[in-house]
């Protein structure tokens, strides 16, 4: 499993799309191990800037995507491939929710 009871709790983090953080930092902020990350870049449900494990660099919505990733797999039983669909179809949803605010229907 991806979560160590030995990994410390993350503390306030307050990000955006903008954010920039290192594998490392990602790793803390959502209590998993690297190799989890490497799995979910492997499995196409993020997609860092940067060719290699170590340059690459993760936004606001990577710790999103990792943080649903993990509690999808961990709550849920659900595999890597079922947490990439999970996800592009919550997007969805978001995205159709917003045309509906943008149109009058909510």
């Amino acid at each position: 499993m991806a979560n160590e009871k030995n990994l410390p709790l993350p503390s306030a983090l307050i990000l955006d799309e903008q954010s920039n953080l290192t594998l490392a930092e990602l790793c803390r902020a959502c209590s998993v191990r690297a190799e989890f990350i490497v799995e979910l870049v492997d499995e196409g449900v993020l997609a860092p800037q940067g060719r290699e494990p170590h340059r690459w660099r993760f936004s606001g919505v990577h710790l999103y995507r990792t943080r649903v990733a993990f509690h999808l797999q961990r709550d849920l039983g659900i595999n890597l491939a079922g947490a990439a669909l999970v996800l592009q179809l919550l997007e969805e949803v978001d995205a159709l929710r917003a045309r509906l605010r943008i149109i009058g229907g909510e």
